[in-house]
């Protein structure tokens, strides 16, 4: 069997660039075209469409993790020539290009959620699997950490997050159960939310495939970096900012995440809003996007056995007209 860099590469970086084929299809880049990838994480998308661009192309990377902007220096090494690292969120996309003065690009990528490195280091307080302090920030300069959450809002504010970003059925019991913990100390530690969670689940729960605090973190996770509030704004800039004929493309692993880009992306491709009785269009409204499938792309099998993360992953497509 011969050796393959690129696995290598992902590996060393642990990180698998997921739906990757797919992704630079839908792009269709152009040698000499301007891309933006939103979530830069290890870099993995980003080398395989940097490879395909010119020294007259050019990609802006944004993430909002500078532990990711120091790993993309390494691993982005062979091209910074035509490559922007940017450290910022992506919800900041319209500004960014300002600020670079590029009035418009040819194709955007999003690869949404958390990424496996930030869930490997255990001291980001991503994972249920490892004790650490309560933080799960992507942004370690912004305010607001897990521990906030889990100490200082309210009951019906923690089960509403538990219960809507999590989907987790047993949202109440376990919002009980942390206000009561924390009347007695502040929870300080991934480990003993992990421990407040399983003692407020029946034990039925606890015998599931699944871990029991998965649920809840993820819940938490959402909350503390607005994961969800961000994304119409930011689908809505992404639009604006491509050129006519450029794509955007864009990968979930949460069905509400899909929902909410599914129902933006319905929303900007389409027209006229009137009435069906009204004679003539007087709303004017004229669409910015047309879908590229109707149905998101999810991985397939090949890709499942060597990245089993792919699992939940959609990618959705959208052209500027």
């Amino acid at each position: 069997m011969g050796f393959d860099r690129n696995a290598a590469s992902d590996q060393a970086f642990g990180h698998k660039p997921v739906l990757l084929e797919e992704c630079l299809t839908a792009l269709n880049i152009k040698p000499d075209g301007i891309y933006v990838d939103g979530t830069l994480g290890r870099a993995g998308h980003s080398l395989e469409i940097v490879k395909k661009l010119t020294g007259n192309g050019r990609l802006i990377c944004l993430d909002r993790d500078e532990t990711a902007i120091e790993a993309a220096k390494i691993r982005l090494a062979d091209y910074l020539d035509r490559v922007t690292l940017v450290h910022s969120n992506f919800s900041r996309i319209a500004e960014v290009l300002h600020e670079l003065d590029i009035p418009g690009v040819d194709g955007m990528l999003f690869d949404l959620g958390v990424s496996s490195p930030q869930l490997d280091e255990a001291r980001r307080g991503f994972s249920y699997m490892h004790d650490a302090p309560l933080d799960m920030r992507m942004d370690r300069t912004a305010a607001l950490t897990a521990r906030d959450v889990v100490n200082d809002w309210s009951y019906e504010d923690l089960r509403r997050i538990l219960f809507e970003y999590g989907e987790e059925r047993y949202a109440p019991a376990i919002a009980k159960a942390i206000v009561r913990r924390r009347q007695e100390a502040a929870i300080e530690t991934t480990g003993q939310l992990v421990g407040i969670i399983r003692a407020a689940m029946p034990p039925a729960a606890l015998r599931e495939k699944q871990h029991p605090a998965k649920r809840s973190f993820q819940a938490i996770r959402i909350a503390v970096n607005d994961e969800l509030g961000e994304l119409p704004p930011m689908l809505q800039a992404a639009s604006d900012a491509l050129r006519p004929g450029g794509r955007l493309a864009v990968i979930s692993f949460h069905s509400l995440e899909d929902r909410i880009i599914k129902k933006t992306l319905q929303e900007l491709s389409t027209g006229c809003t009137c009435p069906p009785n009204f004679p003539v269009c007087v709303c004017g409204k004229k669409p910015k996007m047309k879908l590229v499938g109707r149905k998101p792309i999810v991985a397939g099998e090949a890709e499942l056995v060597y990245n089993p993360r792919a699992r939940s992953a959609k990618l959705r497509v959208a052209e500027k007209i």
